[in-house]
């Protein structure tokens, strides 16, 4: 069986570690160490903590179910702007053939440090369009450089209509 990091700790105690100061006490579960606190972020700190691009993950329903992305991101006049391939996924859920129908997804860019268990997470929800032929000159300069091997030609915009954050806190109990 194959544990996630996150259940090796249920069970483990530090009973191999040397008694505390205070005298012998019963082993202390590992997880029990280190408590978090967890809280909300506002749109602006949102805005900020995504606003130097980078990575992120884009999430969409298709027909063989839910699609999540990574993407390599900059953002664009308050849009996140990202690159992918003509043809590929995104690109296909895009073309709906119906007039007006907009693809609503999910955007996610987080950063976490494991070691000390804490970190946040922005969640950025709203339409996704093609970029319009018209608007490839304002856009092209944006810095959006894939990781992906490839062409990826094709640019999307994501209209924000909710942001929002959470910041974890590590802490020793």
């Amino acid at each position: 069986m194959t544990m996630r990091p996150a259940e090796a700790d249920i069970g483990q105690t530090n009973a191999g570690s040397p008694p505390s100061a205070g005298g012998d006490q019963p082993p202390t579960p590992i997880g029990a160490l280190a408590r978090s606190n967890m809280t909300s972020l506002d749109q602006q700190e949102c805005a900020h903590l995504i606003a130097p691009g980078g990575i992120g993950r884009v999430a969409f329903s298709a027909p063989p179910g839910p699609i999540v992305l990574p993407v390599t991101y900059q953002m664009h006049d308050g849009a996140v702007l990202f690159r992918t391939q003509i043809g590929g996924p995104m690109d296909q859920q895009l073309r709906t053939g119906t007039k007006g129908v907009e693809l609503i997804v999910g955007f996610e860019v987080d950063q976490i440090d494991e070691a000390k268990r804490e970190g946040w997470s922005v969640l950025v929800q709203g339409p996704a369009h093609h970029v319009t032929p018209d608007e490839l000159p304002t856009v092209s300069g944006a810095g959006v450089q894939p990781w992906a091997d490839g062409e990826r030609e094709l640019y999307v915009r994501i209209i924000p209509h909710e942001i929002t954050g959470r910041r974890i806190h590590g802490s020793e109990r």
